[in-house]
Order: C-alpha cells, then structure tokens, then sequence
C-alpha cells in the first residue's frame, strides 16, 4: 500500500518558507487582534463628521505605502520594476478587486432590507463558498471533519452577529422586495466573496504574485473604483464642499494606520493560509471584539458570545487537527 498523505497541510500549506506554521499563526494572531480592536478604535479614534470616504482613501494610500517599503526591504521591489506588466496585475489582482468592490455594494442593498438573523445566517454562507472555490480553481479539498467544522464556525458566527446586532425588523413588508433586494443580493454577495477569495489565494499560490504586491495593486484599483463611484456620491459631494479632511484630528490617523496594516495582514493570511482558513480567523475576532467591549467599555459579553465561544474553538480544532488525507493506492 502507498503511504497515505495530506493533499491539504496544515495552516502552512502551499508557502515557501522554511516554518510557515509559524508564520501563519503569528499573522493570523495579529489579523484576529486588529479585526477585534478596529471598531472599538474607530468609535473612540474617528469623530462622526469625518466623511467615510476620505477615510478609506487614505488607508488605501497608507496600504500602499507600507507595502512598498516591505518590498523594498526584502528585496522584491527593484525587481517588479523589472518584471511587472499591466496585463499580468489585471489578471491577478484586477478581478477580485472589481469583485470586492461590486460585493459590498451588495451587502449595503441587502442589509437595508433584511432583519440581523437573516443577514448574518446568509451572509456567513461565503465561508462554504469560499471553500468550493478553493477546490474548483486549486483543487483543494475539505474533510468530512473539516466541512462539519465549517457548519459549527457559521453557527458562531451567526450567534456572534445576532448577539451584536440590533433586532432591526425588515424595512420592507413587501416579499418580493425581500426576496429581490434582500435575500439574493446577499447571497450574490457570498458567491462573489468566495470567488474573490479563491481568486487570491490562486494568484498567490500559483501565479506567484506576491501578498505585499496584490495588495498595492488592489489597493490602486479599488481607490480607482471608489473615485469613480464618489463623483455623485454624496461623500463626493461633502468633500468637494467641506475638504477632504473635514472632521479630522491626530487620532483619527490612529485608525487609519491599524486598519491599513489589517489590510497587509489578509493578504499575508490568504497567501500563507487560504482564503478559508481567514474566515476563522473573522470570525475569532468577534470573540476578542466583545472581550474588549468588556474590558474598555464595561459591557458584558452577551449569552450568544459566551455560547459562540466553545464553538470557534471546537471548529478550530477539528479543522487543524483532521486535513482531508487522500486514499491510500495499492501499488
């Protein structure tokens, strides 16, 4: 009988490093700490008046920045000069940027329309399309053990979403609106979001484009796209009359800064990692979200966290602990 062996390795699959394990759980730590810390940050870092579009623009800008200056310090930099065409950063980078960006246009459509419960138990249904892009695209395949980890992390984090969220009724009592402008939109957006997902992880894994370059190159083209949208937006409109740092202070580069490196870390998960495993990693920081609330704000974590909580870590567990292994072959 061949030796069985492991078609889907742990957390370090598919990378060149000597220890990615390491690597991959100190990045996957620092995105769960900064997705957990972001929206306490931003509520006591951002004033009210600061308009949302100015603020994700100079993230991006930010983004940009750091990424270059990690390239140049290991190296990579002069040769993209050398090596990078526009053909190739469109296939790598310009599809799942335009998918992203067509995504979240989506979820703001279905979230208007949709009460909490129903938009969190859909909207987490991108975590099993992410994983069936995976296998289409990079032939990688879940265990048995690995996809009922799955179910138990959506179950998480839809009690964590609940938990959060407010008991907003639907806004529409009209079915057919629900349907057309809450329930499929939502689901579009799950597609598109495991789609864009695999996409990624492919450019990574196979095309060879680098995490620093892919998000220079997603960060340009969603700053482009933003640009474009915000020519009759009405944030385009209060930032022509009011400019493009109106409502700013000191602090609110605080936030700025973390999110842009939050952003530098979700390439690198992707890249080490996978697109799935990134969604335990989301939805980790929920957890950690309200231990901050707790601690900062006072407020108690909620029965569904406290609920929620044994989940993540049993989905975790079973997910690291039983990789899909191949059948064995006679020879």
């Amino acid at each position: 009988m061949a030796a069985t062996r492991s078609k889907a390795p742990n957390f370090g699959s598919n990378n060149q490093n000597s220890n990615p394990n390491r690597k991959v759980w100190l990045y996957s730590l620092l995105l769960t700490l900064q997705y957990g810390a972001q929206p306490l940050i931003s509520k006591h870092c951002t004033r009210r008046e600061v308009i949302v579009t100015s603020s994700v623009l100079a993230c991006e800008l930010v983004k940009v920045i750091c990424a270059l200056l990690l390239m140049a310090k290991d190296g990579t930099l002069k040769k993209l000069f050398k090596e990078w065409t526009l053909v190739g950063s469109l296939t790598a980078s310009g599809l799942p940027a335009a998918i992203y960006a067509l995504q979240n246009s989506l979820l703001q459509i279905s979230y208007k329309n949709l009460d909490s419960l129903t938009f969190s138990m859909l909207n987490q249904t991108k975590l099993f399309f992410t994983a069936f892009f995976t296998y289409m695209i990079l032939s990688q395949k879940q265990s048995i053990q690995q996809i009922g980890a799955l179910f138990l992390l959506i179950l998480a984090a839809v009690l964590l979403s609940v938990g959060e969220g407010s008991s907003k009724a639907s806004s529409s009592s009209n079915p057919e609106d629900i349907l057309f402008y809450g329930i499929i939109p939502v689901l579009v957006a799950s597609v598109l979001s495991g789609l864009a997902s695999a996409l990624c992880q492919w450019a990574s894994q196979v095309k060879k484009h680098t995490s620093y370059l892919m998000t220079v190159e997603m960060s340009v083209i969603g700053s482009l796209c933003l640009l474009a949208s915000s020519y009759k937006s009405p944030d385009g409109e209060a930032i022509r009359r009011h400019g493009f740092f109106y409502g700013w202070t000191p602090l609110t580069l605080i936030p700025v800064i973390i999110n842009a490196v939050g952003g530098i870390l979700v390439g690198l998960v992707t890249s080490y990692a996978g697109g799935v495993r990134k969604g335990f990693v989301i939805v980790s920081a929920l957890l950690v979200t309200a231990l901050l609330q707790f601690i900062f704000d006072g407020k108690p974590p909620s029965l569904y966290c406290l609920v929620a909580l044994p989940l993540v870590i049993t989905s975790i567990s079973i997910y690291q602990k039983y990789p899909y292994r191949a059948k064995a072959k006679e020879t």
